[in-house]
């Protein structure tokens, strides 16, 4: 499970009011709800795409810090998927996945991929025995 968090200033409820709806328009039907760090996630057992198997994903509200989108996706391999004659499926599960984070976080793919850089290397510079 990743845990993305928002632009600076912006807060995941401003931009995503109804979640299960957001989660349904871009993966399918939600069929049920997943417990994760005290807090429950919709589960789309049956996305709409057939690259996706499922797909996890909601809020995790941290009380005094701003809330996080958190996403799991199964993904289905690339090649059983074009073998199957969804070429473009698999071409569409990308920009679903990336749609959906820019959407609901304000971030683009570039400045997720930098805040995960920074975050690694500050967990790095933190002594494991402290």
């Amino acid at each position: 499970m990743r845990e993305y968090k928002m632009r600076r200033g912006e807060h995941l409820e401003d931009r995503v009011p109804d979640m299960e709806a957001f989660i349904e328009e871009y993966f399918g039907a939600i069929t049920g709800t997943e417990e994760y760090n005290d807090t429950e996630l919709f589960v789309v057992e049956d996305p709409d795409n057939p690259a996706f198997d499922r797909v996890v994903a909601g809020t995790v509200e941290y009380g005094s810090k701003k809330d996080k989108l958190a996403l799991d996706i199964e993904e289905r391999p690339a090649e059983e998927v074009i073998a199957e004659g969804h070429v473009e499926a698999a071409e569409d599960a990308v920009n679903a996945k990336n749609d959906f984070l820019e959407e609901a976080t304000g971030r683009d793919a570039k400045a997720r991929r930098d805040s995960m850089k920074r975050s690694v290397e500050d967990d790095a510079e933190t002594p494991d025995n402290v």
